[in-house]
């Protein structure tokens, strides 16, 4: 069973100049679920790790119990979901897990999966809250980082975009436009601050449409979707019981798909984030460009942080161009 949302996961935040250190979790902790695409039960288990290790997943399902690193370049599917891979190992539905990650500031940790996808719970990021609060987090030895945007950077196909420009905190703006009369053309904004991303965005479930589950189930994708983990349209309504958790729900979650995959960097980014009926693969081809375009940012080390939600930066000051590479 998945603890409730009461704790609050501990500050690392040195006060009078000193540097914001990176955080690990404090002790480790499991769940299981069932997987949206491939159907199957899955046990995860987060645990602490080392400084300057980054967020790794491991199939300990398999010999050896390969790694694959939390990267852009580890990237090798954004079909309906981001798949990593390495050596011709995957793990698929990483997106969700790695924006309660960042959202929390947990900077290393190491991800055992026993099956080649993360668990969907219902479908939003709450559920991976909870597990992570109710682990706990430590302050590391090492400092963190972000990556600022100096310059506006942007990636396009066709109508659909992301532009990136220089800003003091992570904002992010998310148009969708679909053909159905519950959606048409949809937007959501949301700035990082105090408490933001739990209100605002980690509640917001994955959704899809009805006329496409068989199309997806002969793909081998969605075995696992159910009323229960995502939302789910038909030709003229919601199919869910419930509704929607907010009015703009699908708009919000877009936002937390962009959050999680915006977190393959591989560490915090200070931008402002607009996008337009983009997607997984959009997200990652930004991310590429991003981390290639070394002109258009600046790796910074923050002296003195107004801490915001779990220790991530409300207002970043004092803040020093550091030349240290990705």
């Amino acid at each position: 069973m998945i603890p409730g949302c009461g704790m609050r996961v501990a500050h690392s935040v040195r006060q009078g100049g000193k540097c914001v250190t990176q955080q690990t979790l404090k002790r480790d902790v499991s769940c299981v679920g069932i997987g949206l695409h491939t159907g199957r039960e899955v046990l995860m288990r987060l645990r602490p790790a080392l400084p300057d290790s980054g967020i790794r997943f491991c199939r300990v399902d398999l010999p050896d119990r390969p790694l694959i690193l939390a990267r852009s370049e580890q990237v090798v599917q954004t079909e309906f979901a981001t798949t990593l891979g390495r050596n011709g190992v995957t793990v698929s539905t990483t997106e969700h897990l790695l924006a309660a990650l960042l959202a929390c500031g947990v900077d290393n940790a190491l991800i055992e999966l026993n099956a080649p996808e993360v668990p969907i719970f219902d479908g939003s990021a709450s559920p991976y809250l909870a597990l992570i609060r109710s682990a706990g987090s430590v302050p590391q030895a090492s400092p963190r980082y972000w990556l600022k945007v100096a310059r506006t950077i942007e990636v396009r196909d066709g109508e659909s975009y992301i532009r990136v420009s220089p800003s003091e905190q992570l904002q992010i703006a998310y148009t969708i436009d679909y053909p159905h009369p519950l959606l048409g053309r949809q937007s959501a904004s949301w700035r990082f601050s105090d408490g933001s991303f739990e209100r605002e965005i980690a509640g917001a479930r994955t959704f899809g449409f009805l006329k496409d589950l068989h199309q997806l189930q002969a793909m081998g994708l969605a075995r696992g979707g159910s009323l229960a983990n995502a939302i789910v349209f038909d030709d003229k309504r919601v199919l869910n019981l419930d509704g929607f958790r907010f009015g703009n729900e699908c708009a919000r979650h877009k936002i937390l798909d962009l959050m999680g995959d915006l977190s393959l960097v591989g560490r915090p980014v200070l931008a402002r984030i607009e996008a337009y009926k983009a997607g997984h693969t959009l997200h990652n081809l930004l991310v590429r460009k991003l981390v290639a375009t070394p002109d258009r940012y600046q790796i910074i080390r923050a002296a003195a942080v107004n801490p915001g939600l779990f220790n991530f930066p409300d207002q970043i000051a004092n803040l020093r161009s550091m030349p240290m590479p990705l």
